[in-house]
């Protein structure tokens, strides 16, 4: 019996496209020169792992003056970045909660990040329990974050259900024993939650 959903936040809830935003912002060539010099998914890790919001993009793009400006966007435009929502999602958050499912977050975010964002998407705010990797100071997929998970809510592994959009971070919440649904879109979401009966189709439509 499943005894809470979690829920990814970047692509799950939140279109998470950064090579998106930059095609439209500088150009697909620009973009795809840029990430193949500067390892942005890095620097965003360690934003993710906790390190200050702004100061840490700066500095990647203080070490890399060609790119100094584009890479400075990665914090001035992080909200065009981090968007739109998906809505399908937010309802089936909505609609679990509404029937006293407990619903944790478990996202790879920073602190100034995840801050900002709540500004914007009032959502992030709905959650039973929140699991923040940059105030863990541990990122998907290492095993020491679904750990403090399972310690912190008391739960057993296999009732437990996750969302994800990478499998790699399925994978290890597989390995641990929990149920876990690779997020592709958010039909497929609602799809499952029904089959785990936790919730109608309708209250499961978009």
């Amino acid at each position: 019996m499943i005894k809470a959903v979690i829920f990814d936040i970047g692509n799950v809830l939140i279109e998470w496209q950064p090579e998106r935003f930059y095609d439209s912002a500088i150009g697909e060539d620009r973009r795809k020169a840029m990430f193949a010099e500067v390892d942005l998914h890095g620097m965003n890790d360690k934003v993710d792992l906790g390190g200050p919001f702004k100061e840490t993009i700066y500095e990647a793009a203080e070490a890399y003056p060609k790119w100094r400006d584009e890479i400075r966007m990665w914090h001035d435009h992080w909200i065009e970045m981090a968007s739109p929502t998906i809505d399908h999602s937010v309802k089936l958050l909505r609609a679990l909660r509404s029937k006293s499912v407990p619903v944790f977050a478990l996202s790879n975010f920073g602190i100034g990040s995840f801050d900002y964002a709540e500004t914007v998407y009032s959502y992030l705010g709905e959650f039973d329990r929140r699991y923040i990797s940059g105030h863990m100071q541990v990122i998907k997929p290492d095993p020491k974050i679904y750990q403090m998970l399972e310690d912190d809510c008391g739960l057993a592994p296999e009732s437990l259900l996750f969302a994800d959009d990478r499998v790699d971070n399925i994978d290890m919440a597989l390995s641990r024993g929990w149920k876990a649904h690779l997020f592709e879109n958010p039909q497929g979401w609602a799809d499952c939650l029904v089959s785990h009966g936790l919730l109608s189709a309708e209250e499961a439509a978009a």
